[in-house]
C-alpha cells in the first residue's frame, strides 16, 4: 500500500499556470463562492444553513488532514514541509471554529487572512500537479474553500468584520510570523516563506507576488505593507456599507 500511495502522490501531469485547468478552477471557485451562499441564504432554513456551513468547514479541515495522512502512509511526511505553519494550512485547521461554532474572534482573524493570502495564492498556486490529481484538488479546496467558508459565514451567518477586526487580524498575522520564525529556526525549515521565496511541493520555484518585493529578507518587510493594503481592500466594502447606513439614519 505504501508504495502505491507513494507512486500516486509523485506521479502526475504538471500544472499549467494560467492554462485551461487554472482558469477553469478560478471560474468554478468564483461561481461557488457567489452562488452557494446566496442560495443558502434565500432558500434554506436556519438549521440546514448551519449543517451546510458545517460541511464546508469540515471539508476544508479534512482536506489538510487527508493530505498529511497520505504523506504519512507513503512514508514521505516531513516536519520541514507538512506542518500547519503556512497560513493556509493553519487556516484550514481553524475554519471549523467559524463554520461549526461561529467564533467571532476567529472569524475576525481569518476573514482578512482568507480574503488576502488565499486570494493571492489562487493566482500564483504553489502546486506542481495538474488536473485531476489529488494535489490539484487539495490546493483549490484548501484555498478557495477557505474563501467560500468566510463568504458563507458573512452572508448566511450574518457575521461582519469591523475595523478593529482588521487590526486584530494584522496583529495575529505578525504573531504567526514570529511563531513561524521560531519553528524555522528549530527545525531548519522555510515555513511561511520566511527563509526563501515560494516553491511547490516538489521543490520547484514558482512565480509569485514576492518576486516583485525585492530580495530576501527585504521582501518580508515589503509583504507587511502589501498585506495591510490587502486587508484594507477587503474591509472597504464594509466601510462604505456602514457609511451609507449612517447617512440613511
Amino acid at each position: 500500500m505504501r508504495e502505491s500511495v507513494y507512486n500516486y502522490l509523485n506521479t502526475f501531469e504538471p500544472f499549467d499556470m494560467f492554462g485551461l485547468e487554472h482558469i477553469v478552477a478560478l471560474i468554478a471557485a468564483l461561481a461557488f463562492i457567489i452562488v452557494l451562499p446566496l442560495y443558502a441564504k434565500r432558500n434554506l432554513n436556519e438549521q440546514v444553513q448551519h449543517r451546510l456551513g458545517m460541511v464546508i468547514g469540515w471539508l476544508v479541515f479534512g482536506n489538510y488532514i487527508v493530505w498529511v495522512g497520505l504523506e504519512a502512509i507513503a512514508g514521505t511526511f516531513d516536519i520541514k514541509q507538512h506542518l500547519p505553519v503556512h497560513l493556509c494550512r493553519f487556516t484550514n485547521l481553524a475554519i471549523p471554529l467559524v463554520m461549526v461554532w461561529r467564533s467571532y474572534l476567529v472569524y475576525e482573524i481569518l476573514f482578512f487572512w482568507g480574503l488576502s493570502a488565499m486570494l493571492q495564492a489562487s493566482f500564483s498556486p504553489d502546486i506542481a500537479a495538474g488536473f485531476p490529481h489529488f494535489h490539484y484538488f487539495r490546493f483549490w479546496i484548501g484555498h478557495q474553500g477557505v474563501i467560500l467558508a468566510l463568504i458563507y459565514a458573512t452572508v448566511v451567518y450574518r457575521i461582519r468584520p469591523t475595523f478593529k477586526s482588521l487590526i486584530k487580524s494584522f496583529i495575529a498575522l505578525n504573531i504567526f510570523l514570529v511563531f513561524a520564525v521560531i519553528v524555522n529556526m528549530l527545525i531548519d525549515a522555510n515555513y511561511f516563506w520566511i527563509c526563501g521565496k515560494p516553491v511547490n511541493h516538489i521543490g520547484e520555484r514558482i512565480p509569485t507576488l514576492l518576486d516583485y518585493m525585492g530580495p530576501w529578507p527585504w521582501y518580508i518587510l515589503t509583504a507587511e505593507f502589501v498585506a495591510l493594503a490587502h486587508f484594507l481592500l477587503a474591509y472597504s466594502p464594509f466601510y462604505f456599507m456602514n457609511k451609507r447606513n449612517r447617512l440613511k439614519k
